[in-house]
């Protein structure tokens, strides 16, 4: 009998969660929410992530900051977010920088599918390759012509390893088979300006941020990355018809909280931020900007980030960036 009502006891207290989800979830938010980003401000999730608490504040009448902790090539932010209490007032601004370090770091203090819960894709964007003005190619088979005849001796920057700008550049250098040399930053916006100031000869970057700096000469576009033109960069032609056929690579962002939330609160908040990135003037401004809305329910995003992380795994052991096994 004590065993039975020990046993009912346990049940009882598993339901209350349960019970108490939609009740929560109506009064949510009672309170500010803090959409941590972990990599440096002015860069994409740093942008769009003001753009999306912007229009979240204005949907759900509570006020949704947005704080930049950049560190340990995105892992102090990260981290910080997963010790976080799991009651929807701390979310992860992420990109597909998480989903590479699921096999480029395998030693990290958290699994992104296991501490953490999808809430929302946010957008995607087409990368530019861009080169230093003082860069003798003039266009994508030029530069690789020079990168073969001088191996090792080019090099190109990213915001740290396992970023959309490290990979999309090793994903180049594998099919073209050249060797330029990684030089990380500690965020986008120092990568971008090593380029613009020739202390790099190439960058990936987002089309995004980088467009106005190809637009006023600052720097040289050869490529971008989709597999059709940016209607933002509409006389650059993508490095595949450049040059590289086949390739792709984008940079994304998406939305998750940790392990543990509600799900009446993760389906509350993944309703708003669809909303929000359906806005009239924040499709118009988007579009401007050649960044494209991820509409996604949150079962969707985490069946497209399991995807991804597949996808990156596989190019992290071609192009020998695995870590050695101990």
């Amino acid at each position: 009998m004590q065993n039975l009502l020990r046993g009912a006891a346990v049940a009882l207290v598993a339901l209350v969660p349960a019970l108490s989800s939609p009740a929560a979830a109506q009064d949510y938010p009672s309170r500010s929410v803090k959409i941590i980003v972990p990599f440096g401000a002015g860069g994409p999730a740093d942008v769009f992530a003001r753009q999306v608490a912007h229009a979240l504040q204005e949907q759900l009448k509570q006020s949704f900051v947005v704080e930049d902790r950049p560190g340990g090539g995105y892992i102090i932010g990260t981290h910080e977010v997963a010790k976080s209490a799991p009651d929807g007032y701390t979310l992860l601004m992420m990109s597909n920088t998480h989903t590479v370090n699921e096999s480029l770091k395998p030693d990290k203090p958290f699994k992104l599918m296991d501490d953490f819960v999808p809430i929302a894709g946010v957008n995607s964007s087409d990368l530019v390759m861009v080169v230093h003005p003082s860069v003798p190619a003039k266009n994508l088979k030029e530069f690789i012509a020079l990168a073969k005849k001088e191996p090792g001796k080019l090099n190109y920057g990213s915001s740290g390893p396992g970023t959309p700008y490290h990979m999309a550049a090793e994903l180049f250098k594998a099919m073209t088979k050249t060797d330029i040399v990684h030089v990380p930053h500690k965020a986008s916006g120092e990568m971008r300006s090593a380029v613009i100031g020739g202390h790099v000869q190439m960058v990936f970057d987002a089309i995004t941020t980088m467009a106005e700096n190809v637009k006023s000469g600052q720097v040289r576009a050869l490529g971008t990355s989709s597999a059709k033109r940016s209607s933002v960069l509409p006389n650059v032609p993508t490095i595949a018809e450049a040059g590289v056929p086949g390739y792709e690579s984008t940079i994304w962002l998406g939305i998750m909280a940790p392990k543990g939330t509600p799900k009446a609160v993760v389906d509350k908040l993944n309703a708003a931020v669809n909303q929000a990135i359906n806005r009239p003037e924040v499709l118009a401004a988007w579009n401007k900007q050649g960044a494209v809305p991820m509409v996604m329910t949150p079962a969707e995003f985490g069946a497209f980030l399991r995807k991804d992380i597949d996808k990156w795994a596989k190019v992290v052991e071609t192009a020998g960036l695995a870590p050695k096994k101990k």
